[in-house]
């Protein structure tokens, strides 16, 4: 209903990719972040008015279809799908091409939310241009997805209070045992026009823990299969420490469900005190050298909080499982 963005082509490169040469999950949710960063802020700055950046407030659900490799082609194209008065629905498509045959494949859909902020104060949001829509449906559809993930965010928000813990000597299939963390100092080169990360950088980092977590867990080649609904609570400012921090909450037969929350310490300043920026729930598989799955160590929780945990993500694999199998059950 509104610009398509041409597709950003970018060849996939060793260090874009696993020692198997799967290309990382948290490459690719960049490489949908910065489409859907460069469509909105576009659509933003349509009209006369203030100029703006768009910056990402969440990442709906995404399910990671077919793995990319390193030497293929990324193509990512973008669509505006919906405005509301302060936000901006993005849909992102990624095909992945072998340029030796031709061949391609869709590797991921995503969904995407914008808000625009001002250059001259970035506390301020400012309105969206409206988008023509060709069909009423599409408007209202859109309306409903928009309502959907904005109360989900309320939920999740007050979610997020507990932070992890290290552990001495830990058993091995436990959570303390593949408990990773990592520290980074954001530079300008991970920043917006703002001063502020790009969600796409804070994205990749995340996939790189969760990456940690599967692989000390299971020993093996892993790639990400999804991405639960990512929720970006805070703005993280140039200067700031981030501690991405990654536990197993959950396994079945053949997946690891790894949370991944995300801290910002504000240490040049002082006024402010550490605060939670971000949280997502990651989905990791086990793969042989022949990238066939295999089946993944049980997870022993041992503490009340990892047993609840460990339930809560059961639930979490059980409804997607029935989802997938098109037999959804409403939720009380």
């Amino acid at each position: 209903p509104a610009f398509q963005v041409q597709a950003i082509l970018l060849i996939m490169r060793p260090d874009d990719a696993n020692v198997a040469g799967n290309v990382h999950g948290g490459t690719i949710l960049k490489m949908i972040e910065e489409a859907g960063a460069i469509i909105s802020t576009r659509h933003c700055n349509s009209q006369n008015g203030e100029r703006c950046v768009a910056a990402l407030a969440r990442v709906e659900r995404t399910d990671f279809l077919s793995p990319m490799c390193i030497g293929e082609v990324a193509h990512v194209s973008a669509e505006i799908t919906y405005t509301s008065k302060h936000s901006v629905e993005v849909q992102v498509n990624v095909m992945s091409e072998n340029i030796l045959t031709g061949a391609k494949k869709l590797t991921n859909k995503a969904t995407l939310w914008y808000v625009p902020l001002s250059l001259k104060n970035v506390d301020k949001v400012l309105e969206v241009p409206p988008v023509v829509y060709s069909r009423q449906e599409q408007e209202e559809e859109g309306r409903k997805r928009y309502e959907a993930q904005k109360l989900e965010r309320m939920e999740t928000k007050w979610r997020n209070g507990d932070i992890v813990q290290p552990v001495l000597n830990p058993e091995p299939n436990t959570v303390s045992y593949s408990q990773s963390s990592l520290i980074h100092l954001v530079g300008p080169s991970d920043c917006t026009l703002h001063g502020f990360v790009h969600g796409g950088v804070t994205m990749k980092l995340m996939d790189e823990v969760a990456g940690i977590v599967a692989a000390r867990h299971c020993k093996t080649n892993i790639v990400t299969a999804s991405v639960d609904a990512i929720n970006f609570h805070d703005k993280i400012r140039k200067g700031c420490v981030i501690t991405i921090s990654g536990r197993m909450t959950f396994t079945s037969n053949k997946s690891m469900e790894i949370e991944v929350l995300v801290d910002a310490d504000p240490v040049v300043d002082s006024s402010q005190k550490r605060y939670r920026a971000a949280s997502a729930f990651f989905t990791y598989v086990s793969l042989s050298q022949e990238g066939r799955s295999l089946p993944v160590p049980q997870l022993v929780p041992e503490t009340e909080d990892e047993k609840k945990r460990f339930e809560e993500g059961k639930g979490r694999y059980l409804q997607m499982k029935a989802k997938r199998q098109g037999h959804t059950e409403p939720q009380p």
